[in-house]
């Protein structure tokens, strides 16, 4: 700042002596230290600007804006609906006894270290993460066909793989209507269209299926399709594995691109098989897919962010590169995945006796939400509700679509809160 400040008044005024400038306008002397202050005053007067001034504040996460009301309200009975976070009858954070056991194996363990990840994460974890959801039977996956990175949970794995689509020639995705909100400005920042799809029938409570086949039916050749692997978000409503096996011909018609999200395998219906029926019957039939797994709801680390991307190729060869293409977009995001999350994992799946004990708890969990489904719809039948309230019991998951309009959930929201 001096330098620039002394080069400007010598431009202006010209070399004096060493202790005085004496300006072509001036009538008197001044020296050198007090012009030197007040210019530089000036200067940094006329310069001083607020970079975030402008800054507008933005609208609160429509999720976690509820959240936040929730933790300021006092009321004794209230109740969170917005979060996607499973709770013991406490309303508390609920760890799986499996987890704590794991958590004790490493701390015992004086060999770990907490040296960076590589680039596309724990190699073992990554393994253990696709046998658990392809199958360890999974031909596929004998072949060394299929391309795995961990990841940051399932957000950063969409957010990648939105990346890698948009640079290899992909405009836009497809998005089932309703779908998680966070899905679509994840793929608009990636780069992507954001198109919707017909998938659920707000006005019957039911899946909008003929209309589903119709739309994919209609999607351009070669576009990127995503699918919710079990327990819809946000509406708990999914397809049967007949009508699975339909809208995997209609990808096939058009040689679409099936990207799938894999958020409660195992958390849905306590059957991690059986909830990713949907995705295996897609790889058994051919398709080359992708799928993003987070380990947040059935395992319970949320704030681990441990998750896994990976593609199914045609060949050991081509796995390769697409682990080198989703590498040069996971280095310049966030570098390498966080490792305790990883381990946690592993310690569980490597172990029969954790993994066996993972498979009660996380069962114990979707049994007591699908109680809890029939004790909702039991008491609103009980308290004279007309409603026909069958598509509670019909969903399946944490979340569930009440079928109530928006003045409805505003009243309750108003009235009771």
């Amino acid at each position: 700042m001096l330098r620039h400040t002394a080069r400007a008044l010598v431009s202006r005024y010209g070399r004096t002596s060493a202790s005085t400038f004496t300006p072509a306008t001036a009538t008197g002397r001044c020296t050198t230290s007090r012009f030197f202050s007040n210019s530089i005053k000036a200067a940094s007067a006329s310069v001083k600007i607020n970079p975030w001034e402008s800054f507008p504040m933005a609208p609160p996460d429509p999720i976690i804006g509820l959240t936040e009301a929730y933790n300021k309200d006092d009321f004794p009975f209230k109740v969170n609906v917005g979060v996607g976070a499973y709770r013991c009858d406490e309303g508390m954070p609920f760890v799986l006894p499996c987890i704590r056991k794991a958590e004790a194996i490493l701390n015992d363990d004086d060999k770990l270290d907490h040296e960076y990840s590589g680039i596309a994460g724990d190699p073992e974890f990554v393994n253990l993460a696709l046998n658990f959801v392809y199958g360890s039977d999974c031909k596929a996956l004998q072949e060394g066909r299929i391309a795995g990175v961990q990841t940051l949970s399932g957000t950063g794995g969409l957010r990648v793989f939105g990346e890698v689509l948009k640079e290899h020639g992909h405009t836009e995705i497809y998005v089932p209507n309703p779908t998680w909100g966070n899905h679509i400005p994840i793929f608009t920042n990636s780069g992507l269209d954001v198109k919707k799809y017909s998938y659920y029938d707000a006005e019957n409570s039911d899946l909008d299926f003929d209309n589903m086949i119709k739309d994919i039916k209609q999607m351009p050749e070669g576009s990127c399709i995503l699918l919710h692997v079990c327990a819809h978000n946000p509406t708990g409503m999914d397809p049967t594995i007949e009508q699975w096996k339909a809208i995997s011909d209609a990808c096939k018609e058009r040689s679409l691109l099936p990207f799938f999200d894999c958020a409660y395998q195992g958390f849905a219906s306590g059957d991690a098989r059986k909830d990713a029926a949907s995705l295996r019957l897609f790889v058994e039939e051919g398709h080359n897919l992708a799928c993003v797994q987070s380990f947040s709801k059935n395992f319970g680390l949320y704030g681990q962010r441990i998750g896994a991307l990976s593609v199914v190729t045609n060949s050991e060869d081509e796995a390769k590169k697409v682990v080198s293409q989703l590498k040069v977009h996971i280095r310049p995001s966030y570098s390498n995945p966080p490792r305790h999350g990883a381990r946690l994992v592993s310690t569980v799946l490597k172990d029969d006796q954790l993994t066996s004990e993972f498979v009660e708890e996380c069962k114990g969990m979707a049994d007591r939400i699908n109680s809890m489904r029939f004790r909702l719809k039991t008491k609103l039948e009980e308290v004279g509700s007309s409603r026909n309230w069958d598509h509670v019991v019909r969903q399946i998951g944490m979340f569930a679509y009440s079928g109530l309009s928006k003045d409805g959930k505003k009243y309750i929201y108003t009235a009771y809160c």
